[in-house]
Formats: C-alpha cells, structure tokens, sequence
C-alpha cells in the first residue's frame, strides 16, 4: 500500500539508501591503493591499468539513464534490489579472476549493478524525503556523507587487504555487503507504484554505444597520435551515435531521455558541471594515489592511511555544514567557491617533488581538495535535478549520476594521455614525476572551468528555494 504522507520509515530506508551509496563509492575507491598489486600480478601496462577504473565507468556511466527509466517504469525498489544481485555476483567474478580479461569483465558488471542502483536511490530518497526542503537537505547531507565514508573506508580497506591479505578481497568484501542490503531492502524501502511505460531500448544502446567509443579512442591514443586516423574515426562514430541518439530522443513517443528535462532551471547546467567536477576529481584521486605509492614509496597501508583525512573531512562538512551552508547561500556560492578551491589545491599538487615530504606537500592540498569536493558535490546534485517532474525523478537522478560518470571517465582518458605524454620525455622516476604532475595541470584547468561556468551562467535564486521539493 502506499503512504500519502511522509512515510514513517523514510529514515530507516535512508540508512539502507547511503549504505547502498557506501557500497558503489567503496567499489571505486577501494582499487586504488591496490592498483600497482594488480599491475604486477596481472601484468597491466600503465596505460592499462586505468582500464580497471574505466570498465567501472563506461558501464556505470552509460546504463544510468536507463538504470533510473528502468525504476520509473517497473519500480525503484524493484530496478534497486536487481543492481544489488547484479553488483554481488559481478564482485565475485572479479575477486576470482586470475586474467585482466576475466577482471575488466567483472568490473564491467559491477558497473552494470551500480547503474541501476544509483539512480533508483537517489529517486528512493527523493520521493521520501521531497516533501520537506529541509528534511530533503537534511537527507542530501546524509547521502553525501555516505559516499565520503565509502571513500574512506576504501582507501582505508584497500590498504589494509592489500597490505594484509591480497587485492581479489578487495572485490570479495562486497559480497556479505550485497546480500545484506538484498535482505534488508523489502523490509524498510516501502513499495511505490511504478509509472509504467515502455523502455526506448534503442536509446540505451546508441548512447551507451557512443560513449564506450569515445573514451576508448581517448584512452588508446598514443601520445601525439591525436589525429591518427583510427583517433579521428572512432570519435567521429561516437559523435554520430550520440547525434542518432538525441535525433531519436526528439521522435519517439516514450523516449529514454525526454528532451524537455532540460527546459527544467538549472537541470542542464547543473549536468554539464557535475561533468566537470568529475573530470577534475577522479584525476585528483588516481594519480594522488600513484604519486604516494609510486614516488613516495608508502606501502597499500600506508598510502590509504595518508587518503584519511581527505575523505573524512568531506564526510564531516558534508554532514555538519552543507545542508546548513546551501541554506544560508545557496548553490551558486558553494559549487563556485568548491571548484576553486579543487582548482587551487590542484595546482598545489602540479609543485609535489620526487623527495616530497606528506605533511608538507599531500595533507594540506588534499584537505584543500576535500573542501572543494564537499562543498559542491550535493548543491551541484540538487542543480542537477531541480524541476525534475516527480515521474522524471529517476530519470533526472540517472541523468546527472551518468554526466558525473563521464565526466570521470572522459577526464581521466584525456588525463592519461598527458601524464603518458609528459612522461614520455623523461626517465625512470623523473619522468613518472612529470606525468603526474601534467595530469594535475590537467584537472586543475577543468575545475577552475568549472568554477568559471558556475559563476557566469548558473541561475540565481533565493537558498530557500533552490532544493527541490516534489
């Protein structure tokens, strides 16, 4: 039966909620303090190994749109739990995998679960919670903090296995996690009844299809090959499936992306800067964790211990002062102000020497860093989704998770080919060295883009009013 009023359990499904969030975060975080274990085990090549991220990614990032239709038509709850057995089994198969292909196959699928988890969540804690501006930051704060604690349990978690037992645990560790949320789910995430239609199949398959060929051309592009031909022919055939895709979009009766979404204040920007904020953080995290291992020489531990302090710090402004901080300023401010502060502890990073010490050259940049990211994560979120229609809310949930999933992927792909690029005319440590810090220079640009598009173009209106209310 379903509630007309506030639904007595919303803060318990909550719970569930950002321990679904907790989970999808851990699965990108965790791997990184473990990636040079499976370099060598695996044989990964550099270039390579950031294809254990983007095989996350692409599925995740190209499937979200469909993820959250697909919780618009049969139900959130439904699509929820499906992502979960998905994502469960997928973790299996890659704490199992003794090949990079049986590897890069099960984070494909754990990206596959995670698209559809992510966005019928966030659609969950919509429709719970919509009714109440404050109550609905109040909740955003929660979600934010989750995904925060699963990066610190991550990086924390992935040095610990790696250190004390070995990488495939990394993945295994999500498997009593799934099956827990499996069994909890229909006790605390009240049924809701679906708005039916039909799924514009289609429409998955030409826009997933585009990005997967853009950011292969990207990430496959040798350095100063990036107008080979092969270069140029795969980007122009994602630039033609993503046209096929908005053409069809414009045509169909029950598309998978309503066009008119956009219409909605802020929706499109607030997209194109979760893009952005993306295309600058995921960068930050990878190299940083290259830069501590591979420069530095600090063992898995002891490279997610140093991670620490960044990710709890994003966990407690994000609980104890975001909801509060949109409320008395609004969004505008505080995704501006976030994205240069990123900016700024971007171009702190571009300066790490060889011999850096961690006081003096990570912990200060990567608080700078953890500030920014918390201050605009959830305002660039409720950006993302504002006047959403309360049907559309897993559709425009799906929408702004996947431009943050390809703004990480597109901006790691081009990330990479300047770190290989810079590093390219160098030697041994010096050159590893330059390639980071190209990759930092990189990210930089992107976040005070970012910050830029903000300031210029993002909408203003009264804090009250700019946390969506269904």
């Amino acid at each position: 039966m379903e509630t007309t009023g506030p639904d007595p359990k919303r803060w318990l499904a909550l719970a569930l909620l950002c321990a679904a969030q907790f989970i999808v975060i851990l699965d990108t975080s965790i791997i990184g303090v473990a990636l040079p274990a499976m370099q060598v085990d695996l044989g990964f090549t550099p270039g390579g190994l950031s294809w254990i991220f983007n095989a996350y990614v692409i599925a995740f990032g190209g499937l979200l749109l469909l993820g959250g239709k697909l919780g618009d038509v049969f139900g959130a709850r439904r699509i929820f739990m499906v992502g979960f057995a998905i994502l469960t089994a997928a973790s299996l198969v890659a704490g199992i995998a003794t090949s990079q292909e049986v590897l890069l196959a099960g984070r494909a699928l754990q990206g596959v679960g995670a698209a559809l988890i992510a966005p019928t969540a966030l659609a969950i804690l919509m429709r719970l919670f919509g009714h109440n501006g404050a109550e609905l930051r109040k909740a955003f704060g929660f979600w934010g903090a989750a995904a925060a604690a699963g990066g610190t349990a991550g990086v924390f978690l992935g040095g610990v296995i790696t250190e004390w037992l070995s990488w495939p645990w990394t993945f295994l560790i999500n498997v009593p996690l799934g099956l827990v949320v499996l069994i909890a789910s229909p006790a605390v995430i009240s049924y809701a009844r679906p708005s039916g239609g039909r799924i514009d199949w289609f429409g998955a398959i030409t826009v997933t299809a585009s990005l997967v060929t853009a950011v292969y051309a990207i990430a496959t592009t040798e350095p100063g090959h990036w107008l080979s031909q092969q270069t140029l022919q795969l980007l122009a055939i994602a630039a033609a499936l993503l046209i096929l895709f908005v053409a069809t979009q414009r045509i169909r009766r029950e598309p998978l992306l309503p066009l008119r979404i956009f219409s909605a204040p802020n929706l499109a920007l607030g997209n194109i800067l979760m893009a952005l904020l993306g295309a600058a953080w995921i960068p930050l995290w990878f190299y940083l964790n290259l830069y501590l291992q591979q420069t530095l020489q600090l063992s898995a531990l002891a490279s997610g211990l140093a991670l620490l302090p960044m990710t709890v710090t994003i966990m407690i402004v994000m609980v104890g002062f975001s909801g509060r901080l949109i409320g008395r300023f609004g969004i505008k401010a505080n995704i501006a102000l976030g994205l240069l502060a990123m900016g700024g502890a971007l171009v702190l990073f571009t300066q790490v020497p060889a011999n850096g010490d961690y006081f003096i050259n990570v912990l200060p940049a990567s608080l700078l860093a953890a500030l920014g990211m918390a201050l605009a994560y959830i305002p660039i979120t409720i950006a993302g989704m504002s006047g959403a229609r309360p049907e559309e809310t897993g559709l425009a949930s799906g929408l702004v998770n996947t431009t943050y999933q390809v703004g990480s992927a597109v901006g790691l792909a081009l990330m990479v080919a300047l770190a290989a690029s810079a590093g390219s005319k160098g030697d041994g440590t010096l050159g590893l060295l330059d390639g980071f810090h190209a990759a930092f220079t990189g990210a930089a640009v992107v976040a005070f883009i970012g910050a830029g598009v903000a300031l210029i173009f993002l909408r203003g209106a009264s804090a009250a009013r700019e946390v969506p209310v269904s």
